[in-house]
């Protein structure tokens, strides 16, 4: 049976990113990956400026034991100070504005005393203190965001300085989530005998839209193998993704395995070494993902994260080669003993300015309370395993 890494290696194999398209930037675009290069139009800084409030001195007038100058004017943010310094002559600047083209130091305001039309400016002043040089960041023509760069704030922001108002980026994949079950009723019905809501709709569709995917909703299938396999076919020809829970083991009601075969989808892997979720399912159809998640919900929840959001990511632009699984200290002792390798639910703390993980008691696969606010997942190895508090576990932080 595969491992959890080979199971995802797997999948990435069978991902590439989605084409690209020109789109307006803006906050909307958080998440998504640029497809090409972005080169700076200027230099920037555009000029010499100023990091701090205070004076433009020349070195040359400033000795070891500092000196008294004329404050020939002043350089305020948004405006030049055009003429060249002269002998014994300072110039008041303010943080961000351009440096007289002569002057090689800014001496910090807090430093220095102001004596009407004099400035008292200390000694000891090295050249380029307190000044940015222009192109000190880049030079006009540098690449200053590469093809692959994910869009957050901050890189939104820098391409605003840069001009640019659209860049290329690969679109967003559709994702489709089908809940499949006879027992399973829409979250407005009240549950009659064997029946239950369906937690599972609502929950892939928010983790798929909190990958950065465009969710799209299948609705409910009763285990009818032909109402399945219409539904299937809808997703496979429609969305980047299929996410079918429920209907994936081997069970005679379990008819997901047989249904994709008739449908031309190749299955890759069904079946890996975990707890909870072991009979995934994930197979392809014309450049088309289709992954087969268990029933219960916690199993569902966990194979999302394990395997379906890396093939999202990978979809966006993302140059995802495995799952960023940390080292951290546990808060508190685990014991298990299982026949899998078991990841639980945690939350991640700080103890003693110390970032922890946290296990989540009361963990099973049919349990999704166990997995309210659980922001990490910990992944334990199979056999009988005693952790005490202090001891490095293997820690898969979830985005919330």
């Amino acid at each position: 049976m595969l491992s959890v890494a080979e199971a995802l290696a797997i999948v990435l194999g069978k991902t590439g990113p989605l084409a690209a398209v020109t789109e307006e930037l803006r906050s909307a675009k958080i998440g998504r990956v640029l497809a090409e290069d972005v080169c700076s139009d200027l230099d920037s800084p555009p000029f010499t400026k100023s990091l701090r409030d205070g004076y433009a001195v020349r070195l040359v007038d400033v000795p070891v034991g500092g000196a008294t100058l004329q404050v020939a004017g002043e350089s305020p943010a948004g405006a030049t100070f055009d003429a060249l310094l002269r002998e014994g002559e300072a110039v008041r600047i303010f943080t961000g504005a351009p440096l007289p083209l002569n002057a090689d130091a800014v001496a910090m305001q807090e430093d220095c005393v102001r004596e009407g039309g004099h400035v008292r400016i200390p000694g000891g002043l090295k050249s380029g203190l307190h000044i940015l040089p222009q192109g000190a960041e880049h030079r006009s023509g540098d690449v200053v965001l590469s093809a692959g760069a994910t869009l957050g704030p901050q890189e939104l922001g820098l391409l605003a300085s840069l001009g640019r108002v659209s860049a290329s980026i690969h679109l967003k994949p559709r994702v489709a989530v089908l809940s499949s079950g006879s027992e399973i009723v829409e979250t407005t019905v009240t549950p009659v005998g064997a029946q239950i809501r369906n937690s599972n709709g609502p929950m892939l569709l928010a983790q798929a839209l909190r990958a950065g995917a465009e969710p799209v909703s299948l609705g409910i299938v009763k285990d009818d193998k032909r109402e399945l396999a219409d539904r299937v076919r809808i997703g496979i020809t429609t969305a980047d993704i299929t996410v079918v829970s429920g209907g994936v083991s081997v069970g005679d009601y379990d008819h997901l395995p047989h249904i994709v075969k008739n449908l031309g989808v190749e299955t890759h892997f069904h079946y890996v070494s975990m707890k909870p979720g072991k009979p995934v399912l994930f197979g392809s159809h014309q450049g088309k993902l289709l992954f087969g998640l268990p029933g219960n919900p916690v199993s569902a929840f966990v194979c999302f994260e394990l395997f379906v959001r890396p093939a999202i990511d990978r979809m966006l632009g993302n140059r995802l080669t495995a799952l960023p699984w940390i080292d951290l200290p546990l808060d508190g002792g685990l014991s298990t003993t299982n026949d899998r390798p078991t990841l639980f639910p945690a939350n991640l703390v700080v103890v003693n300015a110390t970032l922890r993980v946290r296990p989540i008691a009361g963990m099973n696969s049919a349990n999704l309370h166990s997995l309210t606010g659980a922001d990490a997942l910990i992944g334990v190895s199979a056999g009988t395993v005693q952790l005490t508090a202090g001891e490095n576990v293997s820690t898969l932080r979830l985005v919330r």
